[in-house]
């Protein structure tokens, strides 16, 4: 069965419900900003050194369907009868992992290069882009009801996204520092023979 379909031969797509709208409007702009974003997540996931970043950034991917969803759809009511919405939980959850990682992490008092590790590089790209789809959902707003929970989770997400760069950066440095003193002891041990 092949992929593609020619319904979009002519400049036009259907959103979840069935309905059809231009391949340039904002509504398709939005979701399909929401979409980069999520392949972004997905190669910052191979990247992670620390297993349970990888665990939460798999749940970020997962979650990002239903934000896509609702927001690919005219009406929420229609993708709210046959699929999860974004909750009050998930905005919960993601600001528990930043207020943990927060405590946990060394302070900043400055702006910090965007990533000294591979996984922090292309994190610090998913809150670009996050950010730019933010920007462009406060857009669709003025024209589109969006239920507030989306608007929180989509802010919450990019802080999300920094801090788990910064603890793939803090994990990095870690291991670079870890690294140098092997190769140190290692170098010494061998001028005392």
């Amino acid at each position: 069965m092949p992929i593609y379909t020619k319904g979009g031969d002519k400049g036009s797509t259907s959103l979840y419900d069935g309905q059809r709208v231009s391949k340039d409007s904002l509504q398709v702009e939005v979701y399909g900003t929401f979409d980069e974003l999520n392949a972004n997540v997905s190669l910052a996931d191979k990247f992670c050194q620390v297993p349970k970043n990888v665990e939460w950034l798999q749940w970020v991917e997962y979650h990002m369907f239903f934000l896509q969803g609702e927001l690919a759809t005219q009406h929420a009511t229609t993708f709210q009868q046959n699929s999860r919405m974004i909750t009050e939980e998930d905005i919960q959850f993601l600001e528990h992992v930043i207020d943990e990682y927060t405590a946990s992490l060394p302070a900043v008092d400055s702006f910090i290069l965007p990533g000294s590790s591979t996984a922090g590089a292309q994190l610090h790209v998913c809150r670009t882009v996050c950010r730019r789809a933010e920007r462009l959902l406060v857009k669709f707003m003025q024209t589109h009801f969006v239920r507030p929970e989306i608007e929180k989770y989509v802010n919450r997400l990019s802080d999300f996204f920094y801090i788990i760069a910064r603890s793939e950066d803090h994990e990095h440095q870690l291991r670079v520092i870890e690294d140098q003193v092997i190769k140190r002891y290692c170098q010494a041990v061998k001028g005392d023979q």
